[in-house]
């Protein structure tokens, strides 16, 4: 009852989790996913029409394009007459100033010539004078105007009739009379009594301006309600698409209402609401193993979260294309690290969820579904940069040709296809390049070991194989047999023979700590031999726990760590309990001293490394290689470890278990065959030359 309400919570908590990270999946897409209507039709000027005809349901204006708006308020604003408030106390400042520096007349002239300037400066006031820039700008078109404000009246006035400050000073010596004199009258200084009494009005200026551009209509005609716009096939001409944009205009404006986006983010939530769903219901049917992990559904809602994401993005802020975007990513990482059709399924969720963003083109989804299967079929396995680069061109070459069939179907002219569309789609293959070092990461956040990282794990030069083949080398040979043996077993029953192997040369690397207590790194002395029973179980079990240190110490995956825990599983030193029970026939031995922690093997590869390393260490005490005795002997163990339930934790099957002790016999045959013994060639020898002797000494050596 206790273990029922326990699995029961267990299973609680793995809901509420699974049902959280769906929610908040489902809840970070539609935050991001932008609420305004896009386009919603895929057309250019010079390409047929491939949807149905198209009828206007309401009445709408046919709207300018911005360059001809902008055109038009460009004319208007060039005949714009700017507002200058003519100021007249600036001349009497000046008169007065000029009276006031000049009492008694100008220097070294008649008295006179002050009237005469006096007047001059007045005829030049009453003409006007501004700023010689604001002059000098309006002198580039003859026949600009400007708009003199008076007290409460205004009246147009020609600029080029008016004066800038300097060229008002050189309007006082055109007079005959001041010119005779100029050099005298430059002393005086003259152009200090010239000051600007023409100030320019901004703020009436601008709302004049603002409201004449207003006046400009944005509309140059109008379509009926029911009025045919474009019929299918029909070619998208200049007019028609101004029509086009005028209508998805006008929809835009009915649409963006409180009531309208509130039905939009509805839509997505039950849209995307769906696409998880239907996500979350094929793990549960067809993958439970992942469905189980919190790492593998937490990398896949990552994955199909990310690209819809960022897709938002760039279509909210109009960044570039999003089909620079590598969505080819998302079947590669989960090709390599869980199986084809999981990554098919996950690629297809999340291009349907990123087509929401970008308003359901249908090229979209075409070409980053055939983006997909490339990816899928050209990563089988994933063992070498090189296959990344292959990838990565494949998916490229397929995109470009899948949009080249589009658009031929769309268009007969190949000179007017949309050729920006094959550079994005190399910089999408780039990109997609990234995926080999972001492969690093992914292991790293959720857990996962790539075969990349098994590859350069089973590199024997350098790390903990090379301290293991200088420190034991007897452990380093034990462990290359049971790897070979162990993947060959992986490949018969279809597991996964990378990964076994790569397991089995870490699995006793703990005995790195005391290699000479282990029969294979011994060279006739037994340090057992003057031991208690307890102490040699305790040090030869010890290696599981140092070997488990060390795969910490040098961050080996969790996998690889598994590999150490589980050889043994719960088992016996059964050699050293048995030998203690002998001493002590009378007493009942507690076990534990002599049982290895475990736990047993919970995964097919662990159950194939048990195998392999029992038989392997075993063969090594056969007196005789005959192919009974290798037999006997695989079958015992074997049979021993079902029978000892060691299995009963890992999804491996009887018939796996029969074709794993097939291969464990044929190859222990292989390797410890008896070879045919040759026949030493007899050497006969060579007869002595006698000398000639007498007979009687031939009869005594006779």
């Amino acid at each position: 009852m206790e273990k029922t309400d326990r699995s029961d919570a267990h299973f609680g908590r793995n809901l509420l989790t699974r049902s959280a990270i769906i929610a908040i999946s489902v809840a970070l897409i539609v935050w991001f996913l932008p609420r305004e209507e896009g386009q919603l039709f895929h057309y250019g000027v010079g390409k047929p029409w491939t949807y149905s005809s198209l009828i206007a349901q309401f009445d709408f204006p046919v709207y300018k394009t911005d360059d001809v708006i902008k055109h038009e308020q460009d004319s208007l604003t060039e005949m714009f007459q700017p507002y200058y408030n003519y100021d007249t106390d600036v001349e009497k400042q000046m008169e007065e100033k000029f009276l006031a520096d000049f009492p008694t007349g100008l220097p070294g002239l008649p008295a006179a010539y002050k009237s005469l300037v006096y007047d001059q400066l007045h005829l030049l006031y009453q003409r006007g004078i501004m700023n010689t820039p604001e002059f000098n700008a309006l002198q580039k078109d003859t026949t600009n105007m400007v708009r003199i404000v008076t007290g409460k009246q205004a009246r147009g006035q020609l600029a080029r009739d008016l004066y800038s400050t300097l060229s008002a000073y050189e309007r006082l010596f055109q007079d005959e009379r001041l010119a005779a004199q100029r050099q005298v009258l430059q002393k005086c200084n003259l152009n200090e009594y010239i000051e600007p009494n023409l100030i320019y009005d901004k703020e009436r200026s601008d709302t004049e301006l603002a409201e004449l551009l207003s006046s400009i209509p944005i509309a140059s005609g109008i379509v009926l309600t029911g009025q045919k716009i474009i019929d299918r096939g029909d070619i998208v001409d200049e007019q028609t698409h101004r029509v086009l944009e005028s209508f998805e205009r006008e929809v835009k404006r009915r649409n963006d209402t409180e009531h309208e986006m509130t039905s939009t983010t509805v839509g997505q939530i039950v849209f995307v609401t769906m696409m998880v769903l239907f996500f979350t219901i094929y793990l549960g049917l067809f993958r439970r193993d992942y469905f189980e992990k919190p790492r593998s559904i937490m990398m896949l809602y990552a994955l199909i979260t990310i690209f819809p994401i960022v897709v938002s993005l760039m279509m909210e802020n109009n960044i570039l294309s999003v089909y620079i975007l590598p969505f080819a990513m998302t079947p590669i990482f989960v090709r390599i690290f869980m199986d084809s059709r999981t990554a098919f399924i996950t690629h297809v969720i999340m291009v349907l969820i990123c087509a929401a963003a970008v308003k359901y083109q249908y090229e979209f989804i075409i070409v980053q579904l055939v983006a997909g299967l490339a990816a899928i079929y050209s990563l089988r396995d994933l063992s070498r940069r090189a296959q990344v680069f292959k990838t990565a061109l494949l998916v490229t070459i397929a995109s470009a040709v899948i949009y080249f069939a589009l658009q031929l179907m769309q268009s007969n002219a190949v000179l007017d296809l949309d050729t920006d569309m094959y550079y994005y789609l190399i910089v999408n293959g780039i990109l997609l390049l990234l995926a080999y070092p972001l492969m690093y990461l992914i292991e790293r956040t959720f857990g996962f070991t790539s075969n990349v990282t098994l590859f350069e794990l089973s590199n024997t030069n350098k790390g903990l194989l090379r301290d293991l083949s200088e420190i034991a080398p007897g452990t380093f040979q034990h462990s290359i047999t049971v790897g070979n043996l162990a993947a060959e077993i992986a490949n018969r029953i279809e597991a996964n023979s990378l990964l076994v192997r790569t397991g089995a040369l870490y699995h006793d690397i703990g005995k790195m700590t005391n290699p000479v207590f282990f029969t294979e790194n011994q060279a006739g002395v037994n340090p057992h031999d003057n031991m208690p029973y307890t102490e040699s179980a305790r040090i030869v079990i010890s290696h599981v726990t140092e070997g488990l240190k060390m795969a910490e110490k040098t961050n080996l995956p969790a996998i690889i760590k598994n590999f150490i825990l589980t050889h043994h599983g719960n088992g016996q030193t059964k050699y050293f309990y048995i030998k203690e029970q002998n001493e002590h026939p009378d007493e009942e031995i507690d076990k534990t001293p002599f049982t290895y922690p475990g736990p047993n093997p919970f995964t097919r590869e662990q159950a194939i490394l048990m195998m392999a390393d029992s038989v392997e260490a075993a063969s090594r005490s056969l007196s005789e290689y005959t192919e009974e005795n290798i037999i006997a002997m695989v079958n015992r163990i074997i049979d021993s470890q079902l029978t000892d339930g060691y299995f009963r934790s890992c999804p491996i099957t009887f018939r796996d278990i029969e074709l794993a002790k097939q291969v464990l016999i044929d190859r222990l045959k292989n390797i410890y065959h008896t070879r045919i013994s040759y026949p030493e060639l007899q050497k006969t020898e060579p007869e002595p030359v006698e000398e000639p002797v007498e007979e009687t000494e031939k009869t005594a050596q006779t």
